[in-house]
């Protein structure tokens, strides 16, 4: 069976994490993506070292791609570009906002000769707007969009643990170039999309941003919830962490009575709705506290599973590696195969083939060769 997007051609000028994403999922669903890397390399490949001797951020985001060097300040190179753009479905880049047209393609006019071409540009702020023209890395989006502000503890701000803007940004631009695919299908017309990191993650903090307008700023607490009580870490007699979260006042009854063995506390009105257990969340984690901590973990998960209480264990990157519920690919690279975790989405019926990781130039040769400008006789 075919893939949703095989035939299609992707030529990617990107580099980092959020464009190589959005080109990964592209190349996962069947298109055929030319990275196209200056002479030294996308410097994702240099973040470190640890996949035997290659980078882990750039085998996550760089499988099944044609690696082509292209040194742009050079006629032949930008000749060699502009075939492949010709030729090309989608024209995904994430140079900074003008970096583009000062190559020598600007968006109108390839708009122009390529009516069909799907361009799509992610940066750190957009194209345009006071602060487009602003360096932007992940974590200082997280700290400009207000993400930092209410990830962490009482005291102070933290970063979420993985790229999340750039992760935003890669699936916003994956999402929105499907979405001009189908359109294109219709109507024959291609398309210019503009994905930032900051708008995406402002998107994601809607939530938070109504709810200071509203009149009550979230705060930052940690591994609970500012708006649902019991909601958090708990730890049991022999040490393991255990998150719980209680979503309604049915199941702080089970909770109560099935796991606390308190059938008084699970009739009693001042902790029978979550209003009333939020104002009191000091008690109300404090009883909790106490049952957890007087039994051990093999014990506690039994009742909690018994009782349908959703629950999970805080755990780190090795505990995650053997976790029972990880499915993992393996792929190729020039090093030798790479097993990590498998994309999300499952498809009845299709069993996928993920494609290498390139070295750096692996197919210059090939496509050098096969958009070489056809000379005039």
């Amino acid at each position: 069976m075919p893939l949703p997007l095989e035939g299609l051609l992707v030529v990617a000028l990107e580099q980092a994490v959020a464009a190589p994403l959005c080109s990964c999922r592209l190349a996962d669903a069947g298109a055929r993506v030319i990275k196209i890397e200056r002479p030294e390399g996308d410097f994702a490949r240099g973040y470190d070292d640890l996949v035997h001797g290659e980078c882990s951020y750039f085998v996550w985001l760089n499988r099944g791609k044609e690696s082509v060097v292209l040194d742009l300040a050079k006629a032949d190179d930008k000749a060699i570009l502009a075939a492949m753009i010709a030729k090309a479905d989608v024209f995904v880049q994430n140079l900074k906002p003008g970096a583009v047209a000062k190559l020598g393609f600007p968006v109108e006019r390839l708009r122009r000769e390529h009516p069909r071409l799907i361009m799509c540009s992610v940066s750190g702020y957009g194209e345009e707007g006071p602060y487009a023209a602003r360096k932007a890395y992940d974590l200082l989006v997280q700290a400009e969009s207000g993400l930092a502000s209410i990830t962490g503890g009482p005291t102070e701000p933290a970063r979420v643990g993985v790229s999340v803007c750039d992760i935003a940004a890669g699936m916003n631009a994956y999402e929105a170039i499907l979405e001009a695919l189908i359109a294109r299908g219709r109507t024959g017309a291609g398309a210019e999309i503009s994905v930032s990191m900051f708008d995406g993650m402002a998107d994601w903090m809607t939530t938070p941003l109504l709810q200071h307008e509203g009149g009550v700023s979230p705060k930052r607490v940690g591994l609970a919830h500012t708006s649902i009580a019991p909601y958090g870490v708990f730890k049991t007699r022999d040490g393991a962490d255990i998150l719980i979260s209680i979503q309604s006042d049915r199941e702080w009854r089970a909770l109560a009575e099935k796991v606390l063995g308190d059938k008084a506390l699970a009739a009693d009105p001042n902790f029978a709705t979550n209003v009333e257990r939020v104002k009191r969340r000091a008690e109300t984690d404090g009883r909790v506290a106490a049952a957890f901590g007087a039994v051990d973990v093999a014990s506690l998960i039994d009742k909690l599973s018994a009782a349908d209480i959703a629950f999970g264990r805080v755990n780190g990157p090795a505990e995650l590696a053997t976790h029972p519920h990880l499915r993992r690919i393996t792929i190729g690279s020039p090093t030798g195969p790479i097993s990590y975790p498998a994309p999300a989405a499952r498809r009845a019926g299709e069993t996928r083939r993920y494609g290498a990781v390139p070295a750096l130039g692996e197919h210059s040769e090939k496509l050098r060769t096969e958009f070489a400008p056809k000379k005039l006789s």
